[in-house]
């Protein structure tokens, strides 16, 4: 008779198995794409569920060539790994509901007025979705403010921003937007990081002025109906009163640096 499987593996098994060191397992663990239980002593301990969706993770790596965002964005759209809200959309859902509540109105009155489902609505108050950047600029514009606003800034401006405090707002699947300053009236710069075919979603425009710098990765953005190509290197000036969309149509996640003024998203 054979042994009973064991129910939990501990990282250096699931290291052997995968073929993987347990740095990358512990780096994957933290964008969530394993979840192990802990022992009262803090050891990992994996279930076959983390193994699979690991081992998945590898041969994406290995055979796709995908980096770890990437891995993350196409196990969630497999249905694969299901996304944990982390502080900064909690924040945000919480301030949407507030915007609400301030102006005494129901979660119908705001679907209808800004176009979107009253149930996409509420699971964003809830913090059980995430929004495209267009999807934001309405109900920015809606509630006569900016998506800077959704932001937690209430902390006073420090000159001096590390990569660790910056404020994060996730703006649909895949767009990661990393306030870099904030405090000033004048601009607004953001490090946008975005998942292989994400982006925008559909077009949008408001008052100002737009630079953008391209630090990684390939982008592509649309100006009414002229199409842009960048790459790394590249920068990019418009006005931002003229409709514009963006994604990201590379394989490979891109990073760029992105400046409003004034401060408008």
């Amino acid at each position: 008779m054979k042994p009973a499987a064991k129910p939990y593996l501990k990282i250096g098994e699931v290291a052997r198995l995968i073929d993987v060191s347990p740095s990358v397992i512990r780096s994957w663990e933290s964008l969530g794409l394993a979840r192990p239980q802990r022992t009262a002593s803090k050891y990992r301990l994996y279930t076959d569920d983390d193994v699979r969706i690991l081992k998945r993770a590898r041969f994406l790596r290995k055979e796709r060539g995908l980096n770890a965002p990437a891995i993350v964005q196409l196990l969630k759209s497999e249905g694969r790994v299901k996304p944990t809200p982390n502080g900064a959309a909690l924040a945000m859902g919480s301030r949407l509901r507030q915007l609400r509540i301030r102006r005494g109105l129901s979660l119908a009155e705001v679907s209808k007025a800004v176009g979107i489902s009253l149930g996409f609505l509420s699971a964003l108050e809830r913090s059980h979705m995430s929004a495209s950047v267009g999807t934001l600029r309405k109900l920015a514009r809606f509630y006569k403010t900016n998506i800077l606003d959704f932001h937690d800034t209430a902390e006073s401006n420090n000159p001096v921003v590390r990569p660790n405090g910056r404020k994060v707002l996730e703006a649909g699947p895949g767009v990661r937007m990393e306030l870099l300053a904030w405090g000033n009236a004048v601009m607004e710069p953001h490090l946008f990081r975005i998942a292989p075919q994400a982006g925008s979603g559909e077009s949008y425009a408001h008052v100002g002025e737009e630079f953008l710098y391209v630090l990684r990765g390939e982008f592509q953005i649309s100006l009414e109906d002229k199409e842009y190509k960048l790459k790394p290197g590249d920068s990019f000036y418009f006005e931002s009163a003229l409709p514009h969309s963006w994604k990201n149509p590379g394989k490979n996640e891109t990073w760029v640096l992105w400046v409003n003024t004034p401060p408008t998203f």
